[in-house]
């Protein structure tokens, strides 16, 4: 049953009410292929980004169908995106540019297809909308494809936002990353450590129950941990041997040195490295630094990073001391399990030890010579 211009309209101004406040790319994909899909009454709609670094095609959700990857110049998305022009194909098999492998893949048998391109505000193809199986009677029709194009031209300026503003997030994350690498590396420490305490960090959030975002969020702050020691003086931060009681409080002053540097940020990943920065020095029996606070008053970022910190930097060489054996590490955290560190996250990592380790192997220091 077709749609008169008033229910089109009312749909379309529906979904774009929804859009205009999704800022993540992935959830944003799956509400405007929600929307091509119920505009032409079709079984189901994908939404194609173009992803011009690694030269491929991505989408979230094609209603059913899981993360797709495929290079971009793949099936008739790919032809509609190299060409800039929309195609209606109403017997897919026969047209030599079908990319059978995902029907083969899914299980998913696909007949009729309508895509049409996404452009920009520069006029350039930033990905595709692909529509597949009209409902009813017949295939599409121009008429269809007027209605996809009145839709895509409203959420093409949302879609162009959203990717920008994935672009500025993963530019923020690479450089929370090299400014942890910079820290650590003033203290002699290698890239592998931050990596290291990033993986753990994820992984202890994920066992905890955090949601993925807020597990995403500790793995990409964690490295900025150690970020106040920039500002140690190279004889502390270096010494080969135990600090007196001056050396060890300007080193104790790190915390709070990286937590001033961060403090003044509105942003969610900078906001939650100052947390990390302040607190993972912090136990939980309230003897730590710098604010001596204690069980779950301290955040939970920070009684999982300090577990990570700790069992990273036991097991490797620092410039005064040798690397701890697992047993010495393990019998240590029974031992301060409650006093210095969280109890229920030390319970998840003795029961998850192996998944530790794995991340310890794969990201080993590797030394030439």
């Amino acid at each position: 049953m077709k749609q008169n211009a008033d229910e089109l309209l009312a749909l379309i101004f529906n979904y774009i009410t929804k859009i205009a406040a999704i800022h993540d790319p992935e959830k944003l994909v799956v509400e405007v292929a929600k929307m091509g899909r119920d505009i032409v009454k079709a079984d189901r709609c994908s939404v194609w980004i173009l992803d011009h670094e690694n030269n491929t095609l991505w989408t979230k959700v094609a209603h059913g169908v899981d993360f797709i990857r495929i290079p971009s110049n793949s099936g008739i998305v790919g032809e509609v995106i190299a060409k800039a022009e929309a195609e209606i194909i109403n017997d897919v098999y026969a047209d030599p540019h079908f990319n059978r492998s995902v029907d083969e893949e899914t299980g998913y048998k696909t007949e009729t297809m309508m895509v049409l391109p996404i452009h920009n505000s520069a006029g350039e193809v930033v990905g595709a909308m692909q529509v597949i199986n009209k409902i009813g009677e017949g295939g599409f029709t121009q008429e269809d494809l007027q209605h996809l194009l009145l839709a895509s031209t409203y959420v093409a300026e949302s879609i162009e936002s959203s990717l920008l503003l994935e672009e500025i997030d993963a530019t923020q994350r690479e450089l929370v990353y090299i400014m942890g690498v910079t820290g650590e590396s003033r203290s002699k420490e290698t890239g592998n450590h931050v990596k290291r305490v990033a993986e753990y960090s994820r992984l202890l959030a994920q066992l905890y129950g955090l949601s993925e975002k807020e597990c995403n969020v500790l793995k990409d702050a964690s490295p900025m941990h150690d970020l106040g020691k920039i500002a140690i003086p190279d004889a502390v931060l270096n010494k080969p041997g135990r600090f007196d009681e001056d050396e060890r409080r300007i080193m104790d002053t790190h915390a709070e040195l990286g937590y001033n540097i961060l403090k003044g940020s509105e942003r969610t990943l900078l906001k939650a490295a100052a947390i990390v920065a302040y607190q993972h020095h912090e136990k939980y029996n309230g003897t730590g630094y710098p604010n001596q606070l204690k069980g779950e008053d301290i955040h939970i970022y920070g009684r999982i990073t300090a577990i990570a910190d700790v069992f990273d930097a036991l097991g490797s060489d620092r410039v005064y001391k040798k690397a701890w054996d697992d047993e010495k590490i393990f019998n240590l955290f029974r031992e301060e399990q409650g006093e210095h560190f969280d109890p229920k996250l030390i319970d998840l990592f003795f029961e998850n030890i192996e998944q530790f380790l794995t991340i310890r192997e794969t990201f080993k220091d590797r030394y030439d010579g």
